[in-house]
């Protein structure tokens, strides 16, 4: 696979684990029971926020690699 190839899947991936990321975490987050105080919300809030940046490093790293 070329890496020009890689570079198109891979933003079809990120693009995807996002819109992923944000339904699971969103769903999660109605869950919650309503009138929570900020402070309990925000250590959530940070996760959910910074929790995709994992999956699309990966997957960064994987389309940046030279072809063969």
């Amino acid at each position: 696979m070329t890496q020009r190839s890689r570079k198109a899947l891979g933003i079809l991936l990120i693009l995807g684990s996002i819109v992923a990321w944000l339904s699971l975490f969103t769903s999660v987050y109605l869950a919650f029971p309503p009138g929570l105080p900020i402070w309990v919300l925000m250590p959530y809030f940070v996760v959910a926020g910074m929790g995709w940046l994992y999956p699309a490093m990966w997957i960064i790293r994987w389309m940046a690699r030279p072809d063969a």
